[in-house]
């Protein structure tokens, strides 16, 4: 720490009554973007180098003080999970003092200081965010969901057989469509007048992509299949068909997506290097679930459709919008269930024989038949760097070797995995650990480190996320 600079994880600061407005915007800061550490009683890297930075929390610890009450009273709302350390240490003029270090966990909501606005962490300093960047970011949280918005279609459009399906799934009688959704949480009025809301639009509409492309998203599903294992960059596209668009109100959609997959997936492949069939091995249930998770919990107001694209070795489903609250990549498979469109989720439930009955166990679920099969587990990824950010959850159609189960909890417990390490786990001779670290590299198991040198190369998986674990500052 004393060496080193402040980034965008880490801050320091000495204690004065001025301090704690300032410390306050970089907990909010933290907060609101990728977490980190707030290190007071520590003068800044551009005034003092080495022990000389260390001048201790006693320079004013009455300022410490009101910066921990006001941490409770000041942050709206308050930021769960922040952990405070009273860490000793010999100061600058040789006596013994202390410093306090905040560490502050990125959070699920939007944060705001009282009477001083809304701030977010950039590579080593704070700045105060606009209006359209808070309403951006309560979306990407899940603070904000585009299907409680209310939307300019006509209630006679909703008035479909699904909506009638719908009612004798709930035991009530059809009556006024404007009445009935505005009492069940889907309507709401605007200027006097009763609009529905964009999920009453997708669950009842006989074409809801289509009623909501005039206001500038989807609602659609594209199926691609492709030959071979990679999307060919030619003049012409190496599709085994003409991609299919498939539309409708959800509980529909999702139903027959699911049947269109499985029809593709049906008769197997012939691999055209080698005349043989290859036949997909996926879980059904399994197919289903990634296909329920990418309608249901999408980001419905990105202009973009969920993808599937079906290749011989595996399947990718592309949903758009990140993850939402606190769950990663790293944690999705145990974080619980966390619903970025609960209306949506909600009133399926409603229909009969609903898509959605796991209820927060569905993505669990997912990895355990996977794993039941001998498959490999599904793979998450976020898209963050696409116009259009996006979820993508791979399914290998390939048998899990008995040596991953061993990699993948010993990356767990220790971090990046060299091929020395693999030796002595696998009892592997080096040429065959390297082809297998390879392997995995290019079924998207495991990254190779951009920094180290092919000579003493490590790999981790692509689902690790430091942000979110606290960093080893105090060690």
């Amino acid at each position: 720490m004393l060496s080193g600079h402040e980034s965008i994880r880490l801050e320091t600061k000495r204690v004065s009554g001025k301090m704690v407005g300032k410390a306050l915007e970089t907990v909010c800061a933290f907060a609101n973007t990728t977490g980190g550490w707030l290190v007071l009683g520590v003068e800044d890297p551009s005034k003092a180098r080495g022990p000389q930075r260390l001048y201790g929390v006693e320079e004013n610890q009455e300022a410490v003080d009101e910066l921990i009450r006001k941490l409770g009273t000041h942050l709206l709302p308050a930021v769960d999970g922040t952990q405070i350390f009273r860490v000793p240490c010999t100061l600058r003029d040789g006596s013994q003092g202390s410093l306090v270090a905040l560490h502050v966990p990125a959070s699920d909501k939007v944060h705001s200081i009282l009477d001083d606005g809304t701030w977010t962490r950039g590579q080593a300093s704070n700045r105060e965010m606009s209006a359209s960047e808070i309403t951006e970011l309560s979306y990407r949280r899940g603070v904000r969901s585009a299907e409680s918005e209310p939307v300019d279609v006509d209630f006679d459009l909703l008035v479909t057989d699904t909506w009638r399906l719908y009612l004798r799934g709930r035991g009530l009688a059809p009556t006024g469509i404007a009445d009935q959704l505005y009492r069940i949480g889907l309507a709401k009025k605007v200027g006097g007048e009763l609009r529905p809301l964009r999920a009453a639009v997708l669950l009842f509409a006989d074409h809801p992509g289509a009623l909501l492309a005039a206001g500038g998203t989807r609602a659609d599903v594209r199926v691609f299949h492709y030959r071979g294992n990679m999307i060919a960059n030619e003049e012409v596209p190496n599709l085994r068909k003409p991609p299919k668009t498939l539309s409708g109100p959800l509980y529909h959609l999702i139903s027959q997506t699911h049947a269109h997959v499985l029809d593709e997936l049906a008769g197997g492949l012939t691999l055209a290097a080698s005349g043989f069939r290859t036949i997909h091995r996926y879980p059904e249930r399994v197919i289903k679930e990634a296909l329920t998770n990418a309608v249901i919990h999408r980001d419905y107001r990105l202009n973009r459709e969920i993808e599937v694209r079906i290749f011989d070795n595996r399947i990718e489903v592309l949903s758009p919008g990140l993850f939402p609250g606190r769950i990663t990549p790293a944690t999705v498979h145990r974080a619980g269930s966390f619903a970025r469109n609960p209306l949506i989720a909600t009133n399926l439930r409603e229909f009969p024989e609903p898509p959605n009955v796991d209820a927060g166990e569905g993505v669990r679920m997912m990895f355990s038949l996977m794993r039941a099969g001998n498959l490999y587990p599904p793979q998450y990824r976020e898209l963050r760097e696409q116009a259009q950010e996006a979820i993508i959850v791979t399914l290998l159609n390939e048998e899990r070797p008995p040596v991953w189960e061993q990699v993948s909890d010993w990356i767990d417990r220790n971090g990046p995995i060299a091929n020395g390490d693999l030796c002595r786990i696998a009892n592997l001779d080096t040429l065959k650990a390297s082809k297998q670290l390879r392997r995995w590299v290019e079924q998207g198991l495991l990254v190779a480190d951009p920094n180290r040198g092919k000579r003493n190369m490590v790999y981790s998986k692509p689902t690790g996320d430091a942000t979110n674990g606290r960093p080893d500052l105090l060690s």
